[in-house]
């Protein structure tokens, strides 16, 4: 029998994108303060009391890429969900949750790379580049990876769209 104090029973609600530029390739984004973990990642965050997923993802983009500048091509159909590591689960969220169960968003970039200022009021990158989506599983956290390849099955439709790159 394990202690209530100890169970993470729920997922914490939240969005991710894949934006994707001109040449099909996705932005990732190294996280602050990890310097020799391998921690890229896409944007993603929580939503808001009263706040949509589609609005929570373009805030989301803004807060962390610094751009407005991106059009939704698509929505993922469920909700994906990844859980985090027993020793991260306890400290991240203040332990209430045990991973995160996000609506994911396609976005098409509209502006050029100049456009992007990590340098926001809460920074969450201290790095970025952009990616041929097909590498993604391959730069994420482990326990983020099947997150990652559901994402791509998702919206394989709009990599070819843009150019055939997942």
């Amino acid at each position: 029998m394990t202690e209530r104090s100890t169970e993470i029973p729920a997922y914490r609600p939240g969005v991710g994108i894949m934006l994707l530029n001109r040449q099909g390739e996705a932005f990732i984004g190294h996280r602050i303060g990890m310097p020799l973990t391998p921690a890229w990642q896409m944007p993603q965050g929580g939503i808001d009391p009263g706040e949509t997923p589609r609005q929570a993802a373009l805030r989301e983009l803004e807060e962390e890429v610094g751009t407005a500048k991106a059009e939704i091509l698509g929505e993922s159909r469920a909700w994906l969900t990844y859980d985090l590591p027993q020793e991260l689960a306890v400290g991240v969220w203040g332990g209430q949750y045990r991973g995160q169960r996000q609506k994911w968003f396609a976005m098409r970039f509209t502006g050029s790379d100049a456009d992007i200022n990590l340098a926001t009021e809460h920074p969450e990158f201290d790095a970025w580049k952009w990616v041929m989506p097909n590498r993604l599983p391959e730069l994420i956290v482990p326990f983020k990876r099947q997150l990652y390849i559901d994402v791509l099955s998702e919206f394989r439709e709009h990599c070819i769209a843009e150019r055939e790159a997942c």
